[in-house]
């Protein structure tokens, strides 16, 4: 049987327990319990741009929380809490049926029916408890919220809930079915005759600067007319088609076509311009580091979204030298955020304080132009990646002996700047933390990727002679890298220099990033890919972000232990590109069959990370408390693992397409259809290391080889 990736239904996730329910649309997202009610002293509400817009909504029939029956998620951006009214004293069960319908748009839209399931009426009373605290986002994440609530007034049978103080924000609340409306709160007394139901239309609109914001739903419009679900339409329209044998992996891409879908966002110039969000709940915003991997992973399903992301951070490229936002001419940004405290978390709405977008950056443009980018498009950014290119050399590399560096600039800055950015994250094998200025291994595999990049460029576009500049460059710093980094002794690659240049000798995942970028000789690749299989760090759902045997390893760390899903899955590809070596392929199939076990038991949504227990010790992977669902990379983790199975490497400039398939035996077939390389569109099959096509030009060479 195949299984369509843009057909049909996404997969439901039914919930129960305790658990959080996240919906996101855009840079817009909830957090509610199982009931859908968001309750004050939790990190639940409604979030509009970087605040909490609502943070208390909760729902009483008949003064009393509903019974719980399930929770249904079919869209990220849409869910039903079905459950019943508690059985009165007198009766063994409850006869009236209470679904909230919620649909996150620019606001909340949310629909509460009444169905009587008796052969008699039922008088109910219905409560809708509402307040505000007009927080910043990360005052809730850190959970250093002041106990507030908002200004509230009733105008023309709205509740309207203002910001107190400066008044910038605020939040209206309109009903359906003649509420009785009160300052906090929204109450109706209804009668439901036999067998039939009764319903009210609730819109939450945020507003700002005293303006309400377009919303975008209009009255009664189902959720599948709705713009969110317009938009993920569209999304999937213009994505490649992917089918496989595979059940669960089709469920996984599935779910990573309604997710990226609902992540996807445009820039508010009016241009267009299209990228994700890094992730539910915290990070809905364009962040740098992010956004340009999911971009790279998502090429197979279009090459659209590369080229917004590239577009909008080229327009927020660094122009001037500041120590607080850490900004230089150059780089490219880390964050951008605009709640009500961005002053003072980051110094201002934008923040650079990341090592690796910037090269990251330059790689994916040369891969997106290997993808077919529009070539107008692609050379309007090379400025950008020259730019970004001469940071690298300038302010990336202070003292000059050919490394990117990192040290903050000042102490409101983030400690550590790679992706691995909490404050304890860099150690040693004893489990010290790294001094600055510090050079990371896969940072410097980034560098060399993009200068190898931007040669090609360069020679696509005529300019030899920068090509061979660039080229002589990305030699001298391979060669440095391998003096530099390998620790013989060891058999992997030190996670860095620390300021001192002495190596950072754990064993992390970070080496792995070097296999991807093709930085690393087969020579200790032949070992490092022991290393990479060992217990240490392969946890059985995916690999380690640092060994068992390191000082700092913690399983439920942030990043000393745990599994991250597109760090996994980086891995694979590099893996994969390193086929020739003994183990390599088997390795990757391996990681690749623990990542979709694990996506499976996390509802076929893979999460930012999931604790590192040995799967020996729990058969089912251990969720990290804060982590964030949907999450762009890891949602895109899937594609990556495609592409890499698929071997699938596009050279539209050259009209070339080269396929050196290694599909897992339990995968079956992989179909794309309407794979968009520029202005053809072809169809390509891959079964075990057999691959063919359809539609591909006469005028193009096909070159495919065997694992």
């Amino acid at each position: 049987m195949t299984y369509g990736f843009n057909t049909g239904s996404p997969v439901a996730r039914v919930g129960s327990g305790d658990e959080t329910v996240t919906l996101v649309e855009g840079a817009t997202f909830c957090l509610s319990d199982r009931y859908g009610d968001m309750v004050v002293g939790r990190p639940h509400g409604l979030f509009f741009r970087d605040a909490r817009v609502l943070s208390r909504w909760e729902m009483r029939v008949d003064g009393q929380v509903p019974e719980s029956l399930s929770v249904e998620t079919t869209e990220a951006f849409a869910a039903r809490f079905i459950m019943r009214r508690a059985p009165h004293s007198a009766r063994a069960d409850s006869t009236l049926l209470v679904v909230r319908e919620r649909l996150i748009v620019d606001g909340l839209r949310e629909i509460i029916s009444l169905h009587n399931l008796d052969k008699e009426s039922t008088a109910v009373f219905l409560e809708l408890h509402a307040d505000a605290d007009f927080a910043d986002l990360f005052a809730v994440k850190e959970g250093r919220v002041a106990v507030s609530g908002a200004d509230m007034a009733v105008t023309d049978g709205e509740l309207v809930l203002r910001e107190r103080g400066d008044q910038v924000r605020g939040l209206t609340i309109t009903a359906t079915g003649d509420p009785i409306v009160l300052p906090g709160s929204l109450n109706w007394r209804v009668v439901v005759p036999p067998g039939e139901c009764w319903q009210t239309e609730i819109m939450l609109l945020p507003t700002w600067a005293n303006q309400k914001i377009t919303h975008r739903v209009r009255t009664g419009e189902d959720v599948g007319s709705s713009a969110p679900a317009r938009k993920v339409e569209a999304w999937r329209v213009s994505s490649t088609n992917v089918e496989t044998d595979h059940p669960r992996l089709a469920a996984v891409l599935r779910q990573t076509e309604s997710d990226l879908g609902a992540l996807l966002m445009h820039d508010e110039t009016g241009l267009g311009r299209s990228f994700v969000a890094a992730g539910a709940p915290w990070f809905m915003t364009l962040f740098g580091r992010d956004s340009v991997l999911t971009a790279w992973m998502a090429l197979p399903l279009e090459v659209g979204l590369a080229v917004g992301t590239l577009q909008r951070l080229a327009a927020l490229q660094g122009r001037r030298v500041d120590p607080i936002t850490e900004e230089e001419p150059g780089r490219l940004m880390h964050e951008i955020r605009r709640g009500p405290a961005s002053d003072d978390v980051l110094g201002g709405n934008v923040y650079y304080g990341s090592v690796d977008v910037t090269p990251l950056f330059v790689m994916l443009l040369a891969e997106a132009w290997r993808w077919g980018a529009d070539e107008t498009a692609v050379r309007a950014l090379l400025p950008a990646a020259d730019a970004a290119l001469s940071w690298a050399e300038r302010y990336g590399d202070r003292d000059g002996d050919g490394f990117v560096e990192y040290r903050r600039a000042t102490d409101r800055g983030l400690i550590n700047q790679g992706w691995k950015d909490s404050f304890d994250g860099i150690n040693d094998a004893a489990g010290r933390r790294a001094e600055p200025p510090i050079a990371l291994c896969e940072v410097q595999g980034y560098l060399y990727a993009a200068l190898l990049g931007r040669a090609d460029l360069a020679d696509g576009f005529g300019d030899a002679a920068t090509a061979a500049r660039l080229r002589q460059w990305a030699q001298e710093l391979r060669a440095k890298f391998l003096d530099a980094f390998w620790l013989p002794d060891k058999g992997w690659y030190a996670l860095a220099l620390d300021g001192s240049k002495r190596p950072v000798d754990a064993l992390t995942s970070n080496a792995a990033h070097c296999l991807w970028t093709g930085i690393a000789s087969d020579e200790h690749a032949e070992v490092l890919v022991e290393r990479l299989a060992s217990e240490e760090m392969d946890s059985g759902f995916g690999l380690r972000t640092l060994a068992t045997t390191m000082g700092a390893y913690n399983p439920m760390s942030y990043h000393n232990g745990s599994v991250w899903p597109h760090d996994t899955a980086i891995a694979v590809a590099g893996l994969l590109r390193y086929r020739h070596i003994p183990g390599a392929v088997e390795l990757a199939e391996h990681l690749a069959t623990g990542l979709l076990d694990a996506a499976e038991a996390f509802g076929a949504r893979l999460p930012e990370l999931f604790c590192g227990f040995p799967r020996s010790q729990f058969a089912t992977p251990v969720p990290y408390p804060t982590s964030c669902s949907p999450q762009a990379w890891a949602s895109a983790a899937p594609l990556l693992l495609l592409r890499a199975f698929m071997g699938l490497d596009p050279d539209v400039p050259h009209r070339r397409l080269s396929i050196s398939a290694h599909v897992p035996a339990a995968w079956g077939r992989v179909e794309l259809t309407d794979l968009r390389l520029g202005s053809v569109t072809v169809h390509v099959e891959a079964e075990g290391e057999l691959a063919k096509t359809h539609g591909l030009p006469d005028d193009w060479e096909l070159v495919t080889a065997s694992a």
